[in-house]
């Protein structure tokens, strides 16, 4: 967990709700091991002075995260990890990747950004994103790497209008690219519709994933909606699952 001073200096950096920030903080303590199954949280006292929040906040992040299924509050005992792990609700969606190891374990990714453009609409952007043909979009590449192997590269694409100021350099996408979404624009994904798929290996995947072919890929085509319902975006991944597995969870 992070100490009182950095976590301060990390909340008040930011602009979601305070009780967001403090439920992300303690998913990913619970995600990555900090707190296992079975482990029982510090008191709501000592969570408000770790995050500098108020006690209030503390107990409206933990209200959701036991909603959410992975916290139980015990009457005596206090606030215990559940061992469940609900990585793909659309709550858990913005922070954690669905490619998992052949054991199960949850996989946390890097992603490097390699190309931006500025590209028009094609028939089938305007049929997946509900816009007229030659609307201006912006799109952008990037590889995900796990344990600094390639293991993924996708092109996520949006209307250009929906994200004014967009970034120009490579280096201003930020990893967590649905979180900022809501944090710059107020676009909040609350719905994703995939297409899953498997598929040869083509050139793009022998030089971004370091296949040799004839080698498997996995397809994901995917269109993500906002909060009323307007799909906003349109990603296309391509994936090697030699040692890694696709996981999507229906809760």
């Amino acid at each position: 967990m992070h100490n009182n001073s950095s976590s301060s200096m990390k909340l008040s950096e930011l602009t979601l709700p305070l009780y967001e920030v403090v439920k992300r903080e303690i998913t990913e303590a619970i995600m990555i091991g900090k707190f296992g199954p079975g482990a029982v949280l510090p008191s709501e006292i000592a969570l408000s002075q770790m995050y500098g929040v108020a006690v209030g906040t503390v107990r409206r992040a933990l209200m959701d995260l036991t909603s959410d299924g992975l916290l139980s509050r015990r009457r005596k005992t206090g606030t215990v990890v559940t061992g469940r792990k609900p990585q793909h609700s659309l709550r858990l969606f913005f922070q954690y990747f669905r490619l998992h190891g052949i054991d199960g374990s949850l996989s946390k990714s890097v992603t490097k950004v390699t190309s931006i453009k500025n590209t028009i609409a094609s028939a089938s952007d305007a049929q997946k994103l509900q816009i007229d043909e030659g609307t201006p979009l912006v799109s952008f590449h990037r590889i995900r790497y796990l344990d600094d192997t390639p293991v993924m590269h996708e092109t996520l694409t949006l209307p250009r209008e929906r994200v004014p100021d967009f970034p120009t350099s490579s280096e201003e996408i930020p990893h967590l690219f649905y979180l900022h979404l809501l944090e710059k624009y107020g676009i909040r994904i609350s719905a994703i519709r995939e297409q899953v798929a498997a598929d040869l290996a083509n050139e793009d995947d022998e030089t971004w994933l370091k296949l040799k072919r004839p080698a498997a890929v996995l397809t994901i085509d995917e269109v993500a909606y906002d909060q009323g319902a307007v799909p906003v975006l349109h990603s296309e991944h391509r994936a090697t699952t030699a040692r890694h597995r696709y996981v999507n969870e229906i809760q």
